[in-house]
């Protein structure tokens, strides 16, 4: 169910359930449950501490079972239900809820805030909200990308506000880009894409960050702006490196330009501008976590089933 977008394959499609027709299906516990437990161990319930197959089913506790292996629960035996060791863990809220939170996140292309999801599923507490998709972000972690191929592009960015903007006792003092945070994105052009907060824009962590996503055997041609920090790329990484210049206006030189990983750029600026208002540095990976795996599953219609089997 892992479809990624290809060259050639349209950038956004319908996904393959509706709001309605998932309100219906997953309307109670049992319907969830057994998709969640078929999207977690598709071929056969194991254990979750010891990834043994031979468990035992508690019959007279539904969703549960207990793992005897010697090396695990032992005489007395390690007990587990479906929701065990993912985000569901520990919640008082029915699985039927979180479902719904999961889709409207997959399905919000400039996502959407935890304040909207409380008024929509009518929770008691924003924080209850606020902890619900906080959890669902980490779980669109997308660790398992393969390395960037063919004509790669490469650009960063800053978050946050403009200190003139800020109120007079907010005020940092604080010229060009020094308040706010960087951020570095490489994008396969018409594939997939790679973001990740960073320290400082300096020429080790971009170098570094750049060799650590591209394919050197596969990559065609790296694209950058003319910022300093890459200028090092083509002599040490040995990468086919060419920039365009911004300063001089120049923004387009035949395959040269990083207009697709900008475009990324615009997405998430105007998902935190106008959804989220603020974010602060501590849960900014967890947001560009969500906004790259919505990306990155743009042509994908089962992003709402792959996002339950990884949690």
């Amino acid at each position: 169910m892992n479809k990624r977008v290809e060259a050639g394959k349209p950038l956004c499609t319908q996904p393959n359930i509706t709001l309605a027709q998932l309100m219906k299906q997953f309307s109670d516990e049992t319907a969830c449950k057994t998709l969640l437990r078929d999207m977690r161990w598709p071929d056969g319930v194991e254990c979750p501490r010891c990834k043994s197959k031979k468990v035992y089913e508690l019959k007279s506790k539904p969703w549960h079972w207990v793992c005897k292996n010697k090396d695990c629960g032992g005489r007395n035996g390690y007990r587990f239900s479906v929701i065990t060791k993912t985000i569901f863990e520990n919640t008082n809220y029915p699985l039927s809820t979180w479902f719904q939170v999961i889709y409207l996140m997959t399905q919000s292309k400039k996502g959407i805030s935890a304040l909207q999801i409380h008024r929509q599923i009518g929770s008691g507490d924003y924080r209850t909200a606020w902890y619900m998709v906080m959890r669902i972000r980490a779980a669109m972690k997308d660790d398992g990308l393969a390395k960037l191929l063919g004509t790669v592009e490469v650009d960063e960015t800053y978050i946050g506000g403009k200190d003139k903007n800020r109120h007079w006792d907010k005020k940092r003092h604080v010229r060009g880009t020094g308040d706010k945070i960087p951020v570095i994105g490489a994008i396969s052009r018409k594939g997939n894409l790679v973001c990740k907060m960073i320290e400082r824009a300096d020429m080790p962590t971009l170098n570094t960050f750049v060799n650590q996503v591209v394919d050197k055997k596969n990559v065609k041609l790296v694209a950058t702006d003319e910022h300093s920090g890459y200028q090092y790329l083509k002599r040490w990484g040995d990468l086919p490196h060419e920039t365009v210049n911004h300063r001089e206006g120049e923004y387009v030189r035949g395959e040269v330009h990083t207009n697709s990983v900008e475009s990324f750029w615009s997405l998430l600026k105007r998902g935190v501008l106008g959804t989220y208002h603020n974010v602060s540095k501590k849960y900014l990976p967890l947001y560009l976590a969500e906004f790259q795996y919505r990306f990155n599953n743009r042509g994908n219609e089962n992003i709402f089933f792959d996002v339950i089997a990884g949690c």
